[in-house]
């Protein structure tokens, strides 16, 4: 496959194209125009041009997590499965497994080197998670739950625990919050027993707070 023409991005600081014989445009960067040695006119083998698809990809993966690191942080973990997601476009073929398999490993490496840089800390996002829901008024269990369900590697989850507020007195304001001024009957306190165990509170703390709840009010 013969390159007919190769340019900088007017749009773009740092990106080339890569124009091909058969109308194809391929979108790379500086460092792959150098490291393929590509100039216009240049026969490229089937796994030049197959490294230079791949370049191109790669490159599509690291700014999309760069728009997604901008929006909000995310664990490596969390990153990385948003990156290997296969992108929704309306009639387009089915991939295959070698395809996915590719992509996925993309995915890996770019996550990896968001985090190499800096631009992903687990450690740090463990801590955020943990004060985000502490604020929100949910419990240990809801929020090693969430620490779950975003990747969060699990030899954080200790040392961010730790940051957590978790006396009575957080406990009891949610209490006081859900019951609004009623009277603390045993069938109200079983609705507040329920939405505290939902929010992710032991059922003996929960237990300990009702129960002076309920002494206070006879």
């Amino acid at each position: 496959m013969k390159l007919l023409k190769l340019e900088p991005s007017s749009r773009i600081e740092g990106r080339w194209l890569v124009w091909l014989e058969d109308g194809t445009l391929l979108r790379v960067g500086e460092a792959d125009v150098v490291s393929f040695s590509l100039y216009a006119g240049m026969e490229l083998s089937d796994s030049q041009l197959e490294g230079l698809r791949q370049a191109q990809e790669q490159a599509k993966l690291k700014n999309k997590a760069l728009t997604l690191l901008s929006a909000r942080p995310m664990s490596q973990r969390e990153l990385e499965r948003k990156l290997s997601a296969a992108p929704r476009r309306k009639g387009a073929p089915q991939e295959g497994e070698e395809q996915r398999q590719q992509r996925q490993e993309m995915a890996q490496q770019v996550a990896q080197r968001m985090a190499q840089v800096g631009l992903v800390n687990d450690q740090e996002y463990a801590s955020t998670v943990v004060r985000h829901y502490s604020r929100k008024g949910y419990g240990p269990a809801k929020i090693r739950d969430e620490l779950y369900r975003r990747g969060v590697p699990r030899e954080f989850w200790d040392q961010a625990m730790e940051e957590m507020d978790q006396g009575d007195e957080k406990l009891r304001a949610l209490v006081e919050k859900k019951l609004r001024g009623a009277v603390p009957t045993r069938e109200e306190l079983k609705k507040v027993s329920a939405y505290l165990a939902r929010r992710g509170f032991g059922w003996e703390e929960i237990s300990r707070v009702l129960r002076d709840v309920e002494q206070e009010a006879e």
